[in-house]
């Protein structure tokens, strides 16, 4: 590969790194590929974007992107693939079922919303975390609880009324 064409890579892979949330670094080696394909396609439905990449490519865009992954360059040893999601969970959800049926892909380590996560053993934490839009729709649910009690006694209170005046009219009648 020419120097260009590897600053080219470092520069595009240090481009998508600025604008993540979530990375999940993996290793994906030993996989058949056929078990390697299906990975793939599981990831494609789930939109996750998996990437083979060199771990000194990867240190390098890590660097470049002006954000602290530095807790995660011990990991960037032996064979790496890297996944990247918009919904935080989604691809620990993937590795924990794909591993059902495969002995991969392993977790080396995870970079979520700033916070970063070593090893395998994290799989299971990382499967519960609440992605942002889950977080701000149980926020907006409880803000909303109130408001939704004040209208619903307003609205039954209303019928009492109703209901206390029309008794009240029959008796005069």
């Amino acid at each position: 590969m020419k120097k260009e064409d590897k600053t080219q890579l470092i520069e595009s892979l240090s481009e998508q790194l600025k604008n993540i949330s979530c990375l999940y670094i993996t290793d994906t080696s030993g996989l058949n590929v056929e078990n390697t394909n299906l990975l793939r396609r599981q990831c494609f439905r789930r939109d996750i974007k998996m990437m083979v990449v060199k771990n000194t490519f990867l240190r390098k865009a890590m660097e470049r992107s002006g954000r602290d992954f530095s807790e995660l360059y011990d990991v960037l040893a032996g064979p790496t693939a890297i996944m990247t999601s918009e919904v935080a969970n989604d691809p620990a959800k993937l590795i924990k079922e794909f591993r059902r049926s495969a002995p991969k892909p392993i977790l080396k380590g995870a970079f979520i919303e700033e916070m970063s996560y070593i090893g395998d053993n994290q799989i299971d934490f990382l499967i519960n975390i609440r992605s942002k839009n889950e977080l701000v729709g149980d926020l907006v649910a409880l803000l909303q609880s109130p408001i939704r009690n004040v209208i619903s006694g307003l609205q039954s209170g209303g019928a009492k009324i109703a209901g206390i005046l029309e008794t009240l009219s029959e008796k005069n009648s």
